[in-house]
């Protein structure tokens, strides 16, 4: 060995050889997420978690977990809904199922895309308001313009007047909608566009919209959890997903011995 070179250190290995590689989802478990009862379909998928170990339950740290849905498959398959996202927000576990709730919609960036054009204005609005039953939300609403039938000038431009006009209009229906509506009822309303069509149908005496709708929602603040109400907008999730209904059967004719004519056996 050279003078003045350090000795490489050579480590010893552990007794027993390498460690044993496990796979980590061998320690997972699988759990059904069950959207609320106002969608028609409620299995929406699945997630997974580490199994409870030790004080560590896997069902606390599933609670809070927030899931996108797109609402063509919360509505059956109906393609024509797929530009609309919903946020479901884990409220409760029963056993391998996951009970969410409203947590958010928002639109999908090529339909939000898709609707800006040339000649035409946008209209864009955000409204906060409470619910009923104590949800605090954001809303924020766009609506466009559009050209008057007969009208020469390929431009729907609105001027600033209309605007605020139709701007305060899109404010108060918004904002009436949700402080005489709880969280439930708002949302079914959500689902086939209803407000977007009713700020359409007030807006028409003061420029034409071709269309509005609500691009995004945020739940901001939310009551303190109760079971009750969330068991509520989860009724008959159970015997609709998890079991078929029930088949009519003949009822089979009683069994009748017969009797042995020589031995008198039966």
């Amino acid at each position: 060995m050279a003078v003045g070179k350090n000795q490489k250190k050579v480590s010893k290995g552990r007794k027993g050889g390498k460690k044993k590689i496990v796979d980590p989802f061998l320690k997972k478990e699988w759990y059904d997420i069950k959207a609320p009862g106002y969608f028609k379909t409620r299995k929406v998928g699945k997630t997974l978690i580490t199994r409870t170990t030790g004080t560590k339950i896997a069902s606390e740290g599933l609670k809070g977990r927030v899931f996108e849905v797109n609402l063509a498959e919360l509505q059956g398959g109906d393609e024509e809904q797929g530009y609309r996202k919903f946020q479901l927000v884990a409220e409760d576990v029963k056993g391998t199922d996951i009970l969410t709730n409203f947590h958010g919609m928002d639109l999908t960036r090529e339909k939000l895309n898709s609707l800006i054009k040339k000649w035409q204005t946008l209209i864009d609005a955000h409204v906060e308001a409470k619910t009923t039953d104590g949800y605090t939300l954001r809303l924020f609403a766009v609506a466009f313009t559009k050209r008057v039938p007969g009208q020469v000038s390929k431009a729907a431009h609105a001027q600033a007047a209309q605007v605020r006009a139709i701007r305060k209009k899109i404010v108060d229906i918004i904002k009436e909608k949700v402080v005489n509506n709880d969280l439930k009822e708002l949302v079914k309303l959500f689902i086939p566009e209803q407000i977007g069509r009713e700020i359409e149908r007030a807006t028409k005496g003061i420029f034409p919209l071709s269309v509005v709708y609500l691009r995004k929602v945020k739940v901001l603040k939310k009551p303190k959890f109760d079971l009750v109400k969330l068991m509520e907008i989860h009724e008959g999730t159970t015997p609709v997903d998890e079991t078929g209904a029930g088949v009519d059967r003949p009822e089979e004719p009683a069994l009748v011995p017969e009797v042995a004519g020589s031995g008198g056996r039966l």
